[in-house]
């Protein structure tokens, strides 16, 4: 090949490469534009007809289920053979994320004087690893995506052992929790579903990798679902404590975010790798929260995480145009 036909093969090869970086970007945008949008459909549409919705309130475990089925058929080896490359991110962001949340939901439900059961909803979606949706706003926002998946996954994996005992260490003084029950239920709904993904994944790849694309829309549909669930089953404490768990939420999101970039800061992290950790210590699996909080808990413990299932979903992408414009003024200063 001459040089003239190399310069043009390079040149094609980056032309392919920004057209799908720019493809990603629509994509990544459209799902973070209408994620929010269709679990706020969901919230208004149990809150104000809660009687339509209650007949088919009763499958919040196989919804959990599919969504962490469909977790597991995104994970591929390089993302556990991160942990040993890049171990100290990752100890940081998981620890970060069984740290920091649990102890704020401590704090405010103390600080806002809440009733035992939203006290212990909102510690429960503290002890909640790492929501699935946070992997698309480490995208925009400019973080490490790859850095993110494996975060998600060690915390999703850890979750049986840490978010049962939290809840159970930092919540019982509010209400009665078998932290026992709710790991077997962690190991059903989370475990199983998501190993199973990752085995279908590995031996049947080239099928899974034609269905991706559709994976992060029956994610949104089946936490849309659970949050219908929960909202039809305490419409009226919304109404009493809907605008002080909505106060609480923002705090507990909004502080992890923070907290967790500042850790990740001072522990060493590139800018990066400190956002994702942000993203990942503030997103919260608050679907699973919902689930576990309707069965083991009581309805009312469920309205906190599915309140932060919509608000998180909105604040994320706030948070990432935030840091874009941030590196926008940046590189303004430096040229």
């Amino acid at each position: 090949m001459n040089p003239i036909e190399n310069e043009r093969a390079a040149g094609s090869a980056t032309l392919a490469r920004t057209q799908t970086t720019a493809a990603e970007d629509r994509s990544a945008k459209v799902a973070v534009t209408i994620f929010p949008l269709i679990i706020i459909v969901a919230f208004l549409i149990a809150f104000i007809k809660p009687g339509a919705v209650q007949p088919f309130a009763g499958y919040v475990t196989p919804a959990l289920g599919i969504i962490m089925f469909g977790m597991g058929l995104t994970l591929t080896a390089p993302d556990f053979k991160m942990v040993a490359k890049r171990p100290l991110p990752i100890l940081i962001g998981v620890v970060s994320q069984f740290v920091i949340m649990p102890l704020l939901g401590v704090a405010l439900a103390w600080i806002f004087n809440l009733p035992p059961e939203l006290a212990a909803g909102v510690v429960l979606v503290g002890a909640a690893p790492g929501g699935t949706s946070s992997n698309v706003i480490s995208y925009l926002a400019k973080g490490d995506v790859a850095l993110s998946v494996t975060m998600t996954t060690i915390s999703t994996l850890l979750a049986p052992i840490f978010t049962p005992l939290l809840t159970l260490w930092l919540a019982g003084s509010w209400m009665d929790v078998s932290a026992s029950a709710m790991a077997m239920s962690i190991v059903k709904i989370v475990i199983i579903p998501v190993v199973g993904g990752l085995l279908v994944r590995t031996f049947a790849g080239k099928i899974v990798e034609k269905v991706l694309p559709a994976l992060p829309w029956i994610s949104v549909l089946g936490i849309a679902y659970v949050v219908m669930a929960v909202v039809s089953g305490s419409a009226d404490k919304i109404v009493e404590a809907g605008a002080i768990i909505l106060v609480v939420v923002i705090l507990h999101n909004g502080l992890g975010y923070a907290l967790g970039y500042a850790v990740a800061h001072f522990t060493g992290s590139d800018r990066a790798a400190a956002r994702t950790t942000s993203v990942e210590v503030g997103m919260q699996n608050s679907g699973l929260a919902a689930g576990l909080a309707a069965m083991h808990l009581t309805p009312e413990a469920a309205l906190p995480a599915a309140v932060f299932s919509v608000w998180h979903n909105i604040s994320g992408g706030l948070y990432a145009s935030m840091l874009l414009r941030l590196d926008t003024r940046r590189e303004r200063k430096e040229a």
